[in-house]
Protein backbone atom coordinates (compact mmCIF):
# COMPACT_ATOMS: atom_id res chain seq x y z
CA UNK A 1 0.00 0.00 0.00
CA UNK A 2 0.90 3.63 -0.81
CA UNK A 3 1.86 5.84 2.83
CA UNK A 4 -1.19 8.09 3.12
CA UNK A 5 0.81 10.89 2.48
CA UNK A 6 2.39 9.64 -0.92
CA UNK A 7 -1.52 8.20 -1.20
CA UNK A 8 -3.22 12.17 -0.47
CA UNK A 9 -0.31 13.83 -3.70
CA UNK A 10 -0.74 11.11 -5.87
CA UNK A 11 -4.51 11.42 -5.66
CA UNK A 12 -4.09 15.11 -6.22
CA UNK A 13 -1.15 14.49 -9.01
CA UNK A 14 -2.76 11.45 -11.10
CA UNK A 15 -5.28 13.94 -13.95
CA UNK A 16 -2.02 16.08 -14.34
CA UNK A 17 0.50 12.86 -14.41
CA UNK A 18 -2.05 11.23 -16.70
CA UNK A 19 -1.87 14.13 -19.08
CA UNK A 20 2.13 14.43 -19.61
CA UNK A 21 2.22 10.46 -19.31
CA UNK A 22 2.36 9.64 -22.70
CA UNK A 23 5.07 12.60 -23.38
CA UNK A 24 6.98 10.96 -20.33
CA UNK A 25 6.98 7.90 -21.83
CA UNK A 26 8.49 9.21 -25.19
CA UNK A 27 10.99 10.93 -23.35
CA UNK A 28 11.46 7.95 -21.04
CA UNK A 29 12.56 5.46 -24.24
CA UNK A 30 14.16 8.31 -25.49
CA UNK A 31 16.63 8.63 -22.79
CA UNK A 32 16.97 4.63 -22.43
CA UNK A 33 18.13 4.51 -25.51
CA UNK A 34 20.59 6.86 -25.92
CA UNK A 35 21.91 5.58 -22.26
CA UNK A 36 21.61 2.17 -23.20
CA UNK A 37 21.10 1.13 -27.14
CA UNK A 38 21.93 -2.14 -26.84
CA UNK A 39 18.18 -2.92 -25.17
CA UNK A 40 16.76 -1.22 -27.88
CA UNK A 41 18.85 -3.84 -30.18
CA UNK A 42 18.82 -6.76 -27.73
CA UNK A 43 15.17 -6.52 -25.61
CA UNK A 44 12.89 -3.81 -26.75
CA UNK A 45 10.64 -4.62 -29.85
CA UNK A 46 12.20 -2.06 -32.76
CA UNK A 47 9.09 -2.45 -34.48
CA UNK A 48 6.59 -1.55 -31.52
CA UNK A 49 9.23 1.46 -30.78
CA UNK A 50 8.93 2.99 -34.09
CA UNK A 51 5.21 2.90 -34.00
CA UNK A 52 4.65 4.27 -30.39
CA UNK A 53 2.41 1.14 -29.05
CA UNK A 54 5.42 0.18 -26.43
CA UNK A 55 5.07 3.68 -24.98
CA UNK A 56 1.02 3.72 -25.26
CA UNK A 57 0.83 0.77 -23.16
CA UNK A 58 3.66 1.73 -20.66
CA UNK A 59 2.06 4.40 -19.96
CA UNK A 60 -1.34 2.87 -19.51
CA UNK A 61 0.10 0.33 -16.74
CA UNK A 62 1.51 3.20 -15.08
CA UNK A 63 -1.89 4.82 -14.61
CA UNK A 64 -3.74 2.28 -14.29
CA UNK A 65 -1.56 1.19 -11.16
CA UNK A 66 -1.35 4.46 -9.60
CA UNK A 67 -5.15 4.74 -10.21
CA UNK A 68 -5.57 1.14 -8.70
CA UNK A 69 -3.47 2.35 -5.39
CA UNK A 70 -5.22 5.25 -4.61
CA UNK A 71 -8.61 4.06 -5.18
CA UNK A 72 -8.59 0.57 -3.79
CA UNK A 73 -6.22 0.89 -1.02
CA UNK A 74 -5.01 -2.41 -0.47
CA UNK A 75 -5.34 -3.96 -4.28
CA UNK A 76 -3.62 -4.36 -7.31
CA UNK A 77 -5.00 -5.02 -11.02
CA UNK A 78 -3.70 -8.47 -10.69
CA UNK A 79 -4.73 -9.02 -14.25
CA UNK A 80 -2.13 -6.35 -15.79
CA UNK A 81 0.52 -6.93 -13.48
CA UNK A 82 0.42 -11.04 -14.48
CA UNK A 83 0.35 -9.95 -18.36
CA UNK A 84 3.46 -8.02 -17.87
CA UNK A 85 5.37 -10.17 -15.54
CA UNK A 86 4.65 -12.88 -18.23
CA UNK A 87 6.39 -10.99 -20.81
CA UNK A 88 8.86 -9.77 -18.91
CA UNK A 89 9.58 -13.64 -17.97
CA UNK A 90 9.91 -14.50 -21.40
CA UNK A 91 11.74 -11.79 -22.41
CA UNK A 92 14.34 -12.54 -19.42
CA UNK A 93 14.09 -9.13 -17.55
CA UNK A 94 15.99 -9.62 -14.11
CA UNK A 95 15.88 -7.54 -11.29
CA UNK A 96 18.82 -5.14 -11.98
CA UNK A 97 17.03 -4.02 -14.68
CA UNK A 98 14.14 -1.58 -13.15
CA UNK A 99 16.92 0.39 -11.89
CA UNK A 100 17.55 1.14 -14.98
CA UNK A 101 14.11 2.02 -16.26
CA UNK A 102 13.70 4.12 -12.67
CA UNK A 103 16.51 6.45 -13.41
CA UNK A 104 15.41 7.25 -17.29
CA UNK A 105 11.74 7.01 -15.95
CA UNK A 106 12.10 10.07 -13.23
CA UNK A 107 14.59 12.04 -15.72
CA UNK A 108 11.76 12.19 -17.81
CA UNK A 109 9.33 12.66 -15.49
CA UNK A 110 11.33 15.89 -14.16
CA UNK A 111 11.65 17.10 -17.53
CA UNK A 112 8.32 16.91 -18.37
CA UNK A 113 6.48 18.20 -15.60
CA UNK A 114 9.32 20.92 -14.84
CA UNK A 115 8.17 23.09 -11.37
CA UNK A 116 5.24 20.58 -10.79
CA UNK A 117 7.70 18.18 -10.25
CA UNK A 118 8.67 18.73 -6.28
CA UNK A 119 9.95 16.64 -3.69
CA UNK A 120 6.65 15.56 -2.85
CA UNK A 121 5.66 14.58 -6.02
CA UNK A 122 8.83 12.88 -7.17
CA UNK A 123 8.93 10.84 -4.23
CA UNK A 124 5.11 9.80 -3.97
CA UNK A 125 5.68 8.53 -7.43
CA UNK A 126 9.00 6.71 -6.93
CA UNK A 127 7.02 5.17 -4.39
CA UNK A 128 4.27 3.89 -6.82
CA UNK A 129 7.05 2.87 -8.94
CA UNK A 130 8.42 0.14 -6.46
CA UNK A 131 5.62 -0.79 -5.48
CA UNK A 132 4.91 -1.60 -9.22
CA UNK A 133 8.19 -2.99 -9.51
CA UNK A 134 8.98 -5.06 -7.07
CA UNK A 135 5.00 -6.44 -7.59
CA UNK A 136 6.50 -7.64 -10.84
CA UNK A 137 9.58 -8.77 -9.35
CA UNK A 138 8.39 -10.75 -7.37
CA UNK A 139 6.28 -12.39 -10.13
CA UNK A 140 8.45 -12.85 -12.52
CA UNK A 141 10.60 -14.72 -10.05
CA UNK A 142 7.93 -16.86 -8.99
CA UNK A 143 8.19 -17.69 -13.08
CA UNK A 144 11.67 -18.37 -13.52
CA UNK A 145 11.73 -20.74 -10.85
CA UNK A 146 8.50 -22.90 -11.98
CA UNK A 147 10.51 -22.93 -15.31
CA UNK A 148 13.93 -24.22 -13.61
CA UNK A 149 15.93 -20.95 -14.46
CA UNK A 150 16.22 -18.70 -11.10
CA UNK A 151 18.60 -16.60 -12.77
CA UNK A 152 16.26 -15.25 -15.22
CA UNK A 153 17.76 -17.37 -18.64
CA UNK A 154 15.52 -19.89 -19.77
CA UNK A 155 16.92 -19.87 -22.84
CA UNK A 156 17.88 -23.43 -24.99
CA UNK A 157 18.47 -24.15 -28.61
CA UNK A 158 15.66 -25.99 -30.45
CA UNK A 159 16.61 -27.70 -34.14
CA UNK A 160 13.96 -27.57 -36.61
CA UNK A 161 12.65 -30.76 -37.53
CA UNK A 162 10.03 -29.62 -40.40
CA UNK A 163 8.55 -26.85 -41.83
CA UNK A 164 4.94 -26.74 -42.98
CA UNK A 165 3.25 -23.98 -44.77
CA UNK A 166 -0.51 -23.22 -43.30
CA UNK A 167 -1.41 -20.55 -45.71
CA UNK A 168 1.55 -18.60 -48.00
CA UNK A 169 1.98 -16.04 -45.78
CA UNK A 170 1.92 -18.50 -42.30
CA UNK A 171 4.36 -21.20 -41.25
CA UNK A 172 4.58 -23.67 -38.72
CA UNK A 173 7.91 -24.97 -37.57
CA UNK A 174 8.43 -27.68 -35.59
CA UNK A 175 11.25 -27.94 -33.30
CA UNK A 176 12.96 -30.52 -30.73
CA UNK A 177 16.25 -29.18 -27.99
CA UNK A 178 19.38 -29.43 -29.50
CA UNK A 179 20.74 -31.03 -26.42
CA UNK A 180 18.23 -34.09 -26.60
CA UNK A 181 16.03 -33.68 -23.56
CA UNK A 182 12.56 -33.31 -22.91
CA UNK A 183 10.45 -30.46 -24.28
CA UNK A 184 9.39 -28.40 -21.40
CA UNK A 185 5.92 -28.56 -20.04
CA UNK A 186 3.06 -25.53 -21.64
CA UNK A 187 -0.27 -24.99 -21.59
CA UNK A 188 -2.81 -24.25 -23.98
CA UNK A 189 -2.75 -20.84 -24.80
CA UNK A 190 0.80 -19.98 -23.94
CA UNK A 191 4.20 -18.61 -26.15
CA UNK A 192 7.73 -18.64 -26.20
CA UNK A 193 10.03 -16.04 -27.10
CA UNK A 194 11.98 -16.50 -30.39
CA UNK A 195 15.39 -14.84 -30.59
CA UNK A 196 17.00 -14.11 -33.74
CA UNK A 197 19.97 -12.52 -35.12
CA UNK A 198 19.22 -9.85 -37.52
CA UNK A 199 21.44 -9.36 -40.60
CA UNK A 200 22.95 -5.99 -38.92
CA UNK A 201 23.87 -7.93 -35.53
CA UNK A 202 20.67 -6.80 -33.45
CA UNK A 203 19.51 -10.03 -31.76
CA UNK A 204 15.45 -9.05 -31.43
CA UNK A 205 13.00 -11.14 -29.49
CA UNK A 206 9.57 -11.87 -30.48
CA UNK A 207 6.80 -14.04 -28.79
CA UNK A 208 5.04 -16.56 -31.19
CA UNK A 209 2.20 -18.95 -29.52
CA UNK A 210 2.47 -22.76 -29.25
CA UNK A 211 0.30 -24.03 -31.59
CA UNK A 212 1.07 -27.81 -31.24
CA UNK A 213 0.02 -30.60 -29.03
CA UNK A 214 0.61 -30.75 -25.60
CA UNK A 215 1.68 -34.22 -25.03
CA UNK A 216 4.11 -34.19 -28.16
CA UNK A 217 7.85 -34.73 -27.69
CA UNK A 218 8.30 -31.60 -30.17
CA UNK A 219 7.18 -27.73 -30.04
CA UNK A 220 5.32 -26.15 -32.59
CA UNK A 221 5.15 -22.13 -33.01
CA UNK A 222 3.78 -20.54 -36.08
CA UNK A 223 4.57 -17.40 -37.46
CA UNK A 224 2.84 -15.18 -39.95
CA UNK A 225 4.73 -12.83 -42.44
CA UNK A 226 4.18 -9.48 -41.74
CA UNK A 227 4.66 -7.06 -44.71
CA UNK A 228 3.88 -3.09 -43.92
CA UNK A 229 5.00 -0.28 -42.13
CA UNK A 230 7.49 -1.72 -40.63
CA UNK A 231 7.90 -4.75 -41.63
CA UNK A 232 8.01 -7.82 -39.09
CA UNK A 233 12.15 -8.14 -38.87
CA UNK A 234 11.93 -11.51 -37.05
CA UNK A 235 8.88 -13.12 -38.72
CA UNK A 236 10.04 -12.56 -42.24
CA UNK A 237 13.84 -13.65 -41.21
CA UNK A 238 12.07 -17.02 -40.15
CA UNK A 239 10.13 -17.22 -43.38
CA UNK A 240 12.93 -16.03 -45.21
CA UNK A 241 15.94 -17.74 -43.74
CA UNK A 242 15.22 -20.43 -41.29
CA UNK A 243 14.66 -24.48 -42.72
CA UNK A 244 15.10 -27.61 -42.08
CA UNK A 245 18.51 -28.56 -39.64
CA UNK A 246 18.50 -25.08 -38.61
CA UNK A 247 19.10 -23.66 -34.70
CA UNK A 248 16.66 -21.45 -32.92
CA UNK A 249 16.54 -19.86 -29.47
CA UNK A 250 14.08 -20.01 -27.79
CA UNK A 251 12.38 -19.23 -24.17
CA UNK A 252 10.33 -21.32 -21.96
CA UNK A 253 6.73 -21.00 -22.16
CA UNK A 254 5.15 -18.03 -20.53
CA UNK A 255 1.73 -16.60 -21.03
CA UNK A 256 -1.55 -16.70 -18.45
CA UNK A 257 -4.08 -16.59 -20.74
CA UNK A 258 -4.04 -20.79 -20.90
CA UNK A 259 -7.28 -23.01 -21.36
CA UNK A 260 -8.98 -23.80 -17.82
CA UNK A 261 -9.45 -27.54 -16.82
CA UNK A 262 -13.55 -27.16 -16.68
CA UNK A 263 -16.27 -28.38 -17.56
CA UNK A 264 -18.28 -24.96 -17.99
CA UNK A 265 -19.11 -24.26 -21.86
CA UNK A 266 -16.44 -22.61 -23.53
CA UNK A 267 -15.83 -19.93 -26.01
CA UNK A 268 -12.87 -19.91 -27.86
CA UNK A 269 -12.99 -16.62 -30.64
CA UNK A 270 -10.58 -15.55 -33.10
CA UNK A 271 -9.55 -13.42 -36.11
CA UNK A 272 -6.64 -13.70 -38.14
CA UNK A 273 -3.56 -14.89 -37.27
CA UNK A 274 -5.18 -15.05 -33.83
CA UNK A 275 -6.45 -18.30 -34.53
CA UNK A 276 -2.83 -19.85 -32.75
CA UNK A 277 -3.89 -20.05 -29.47
CA UNK A 278 -7.29 -21.25 -30.04
CA UNK A 279 -5.78 -24.28 -32.40
CA UNK A 280 -4.15 -25.22 -29.49
CA UNK A 281 -7.06 -25.07 -27.43
CA UNK A 282 -8.81 -27.07 -29.66
CA UNK A 283 -6.05 -29.92 -30.01
CA UNK A 284 -6.10 -29.83 -26.07
CA UNK A 285 -9.93 -30.68 -26.09
CA UNK A 286 -9.95 -33.40 -28.40
CA UNK A 287 -6.96 -35.13 -26.80
CA UNK A 288 -8.34 -34.95 -23.26
CA UNK A 289 -11.83 -36.14 -25.19
CA UNK A 290 -13.79 -33.28 -23.21
CA UNK A 291 -17.16 -33.73 -22.77
CA UNK A 292 -17.20 -29.55 -22.11
CA UNK A 293 -20.24 -27.50 -24.91
CA UNK A 294 -17.68 -25.82 -27.20
CA UNK A 295 -18.58 -22.77 -29.61
CA UNK A 296 -15.87 -22.06 -31.75
CA UNK A 297 -15.69 -18.93 -33.70
CA UNK A 298 -12.99 -17.46 -36.61
CA UNK A 299 -12.70 -14.64 -38.43
CA UNK A 300 -10.62 -13.66 -41.40
CA UNK A 301 -10.49 -11.98 -44.73
CA UNK A 302 -10.72 -14.85 -47.18
CA UNK A 303 -10.32 -19.12 -46.54
CA UNK A 304 -7.14 -18.82 -48.27
CA UNK A 305 -5.80 -16.56 -45.89
CA UNK A 306 -7.26 -18.71 -42.68
CA UNK A 307 -4.52 -20.82 -41.59
CA UNK A 308 -5.34 -24.50 -40.21
CA UNK A 309 -8.97 -24.05 -41.84
CA UNK A 310 -9.00 -27.84 -42.37
CA UNK A 311 -7.68 -28.34 -38.79
CA UNK A 312 -10.28 -26.05 -37.58
CA UNK A 313 -13.30 -28.02 -39.02
CA UNK A 314 -11.62 -31.10 -37.91
CA UNK A 315 -11.06 -30.62 -34.26
CA UNK A 316 -14.55 -29.17 -33.69
CA UNK A 317 -15.79 -32.39 -35.78
CA UNK A 318 -13.94 -34.63 -33.37
CA UNK A 319 -15.50 -33.07 -29.94
CA UNK A 320 -18.69 -34.35 -29.39
CA UNK A 321 -20.62 -30.93 -28.28
CA UNK A 322 -18.85 -28.33 -30.57
CA UNK A 323 -20.31 -26.19 -33.56
CA UNK A 324 -18.09 -23.90 -35.66
CA UNK A 325 -19.31 -20.56 -36.85
CA UNK A 326 -16.83 -18.94 -39.19
CA UNK A 327 -17.15 -15.24 -41.05
CA UNK A 328 -14.83 -14.19 -44.20
CA UNK A 329 -14.74 -10.67 -45.41
CA UNK A 330 -14.10 -11.82 -49.24
CA UNK A 331 -15.65 -15.34 -49.40
CA UNK A 332 -14.32 -17.40 -52.22
CA UNK A 333 -17.26 -19.86 -53.76
CA UNK A 334 -20.37 -20.08 -52.20
CA UNK A 335 -20.71 -18.64 -48.77
CA UNK A 336 -23.74 -17.86 -46.53
CA UNK A 337 -24.65 -14.02 -46.44
CA UNK A 338 -25.17 -14.09 -43.49
CA UNK A 339 -21.81 -15.20 -42.72
CA UNK A 340 -20.21 -12.71 -45.14
CA UNK A 341 -18.42 -9.42 -43.26
CA UNK A 342 -17.49 -8.98 -39.82
CA UNK A 343 -18.78 -11.35 -37.01
CA UNK A 344 -21.20 -11.44 -34.94
CA UNK A 345 -21.23 -13.14 -31.51
CA UNK A 346 -24.82 -11.36 -30.33
CA UNK A 347 -26.11 -13.64 -33.11
CA UNK A 348 -25.01 -16.40 -31.07
CA UNK A 349 -26.78 -19.12 -28.54
CA UNK A 350 -24.13 -18.92 -26.23
CA UNK A 351 -25.02 -20.83 -22.57
CA UNK A 352 -25.25 -19.79 -19.31
CA UNK A 353 -21.71 -19.52 -17.29
CA UNK A 354 -19.38 -19.77 -20.38
CA UNK A 355 -16.00 -19.18 -20.60
CA UNK A 356 -14.78 -17.06 -23.56
CA UNK A 357 -11.32 -17.01 -24.84
CA UNK A 358 -10.28 -14.28 -27.49
CA UNK A 359 -7.42 -13.26 -29.66
CA UNK A 360 -7.37 -11.49 -32.91
CA UNK A 361 -6.85 -7.87 -33.68
CA UNK A 362 -8.24 -5.15 -30.85
CA UNK A 363 -10.74 -3.69 -33.09
CA UNK A 364 -12.35 -7.37 -33.33
CA UNK A 365 -11.61 -7.84 -29.45
CA UNK A 366 -13.32 -4.99 -28.17
CA UNK A 367 -16.15 -5.86 -30.35
CA UNK A 368 -16.25 -8.93 -29.47
CA UNK A 369 -15.83 -8.61 -25.91
CA UNK A 370 -18.92 -5.89 -25.82
CA UNK A 371 -21.06 -8.51 -27.82
CA UNK A 372 -20.21 -10.67 -25.47
CA UNK A 373 -21.16 -9.07 -22.24
CA UNK A 374 -24.66 -7.78 -23.55
CA UNK A 375 -24.78 -11.82 -23.98
CA UNK A 376 -24.66 -12.12 -20.62
CA UNK A 377 -21.52 -13.53 -20.52
CA UNK A 378 -19.55 -12.17 -17.19
CA UNK A 379 -16.36 -10.05 -17.21
CA UNK A 380 -14.25 -11.75 -15.28
CA UNK A 381 -14.86 -14.73 -17.79
CA UNK A 382 -13.67 -12.92 -21.01
CA UNK A 383 -10.24 -13.78 -21.19
CA UNK A 384 -7.61 -12.24 -23.88
CA UNK A 385 -4.36 -12.52 -25.79
CA UNK A 386 -3.36 -9.93 -27.77
CA UNK A 387 0.09 -10.11 -29.91
CA UNK A 388 1.55 -6.33 -29.26
CA UNK A 389 1.97 -4.32 -26.78
CA UNK A 390 -1.28 -4.16 -24.53
CA UNK A 391 -2.67 -0.94 -24.53
CA UNK A 392 -6.15 -2.21 -23.36
CA UNK A 393 -4.87 -2.70 -20.57
CA UNK A 394 -6.15 0.86 -19.36
CA UNK A 395 -9.14 -0.15 -19.50
CA UNK A 396 -9.05 -2.73 -15.91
Amino acid sequence: MLSERSAETVRATLPVVRGAISEIAARFYSKLFAAHPELLRELFNRGNQANGTQREALAGSITVFASALVDGPGTSPEGMLSRIAHKHASLGVTRDQYDVVHANLFAAIAEVLGDAATDEVVRAWDEVYWLMAESLVAREEKLYAAAGAPDGDTWRDYRVDARRFETPEVVTFLVRPVDGGPVPEWRPGQYVSVRVRLPDGARQIRQYSLTGDTRADALSITVRRVDGEPDGEVSNRLHDHIREGDVLRLSAPFGDVVLEESSDPVLLASAGIGCTPVIAMLRHLVATDSARRVIAVHADRSPSRHAFRAEFERLVAELDNAEAHVWYEVPEGPWPEERTGLPDLAGLRIPPGTDAYLCGPSTFMREAHRQLVSAGVAETDIHYEVFEPDSWLARE
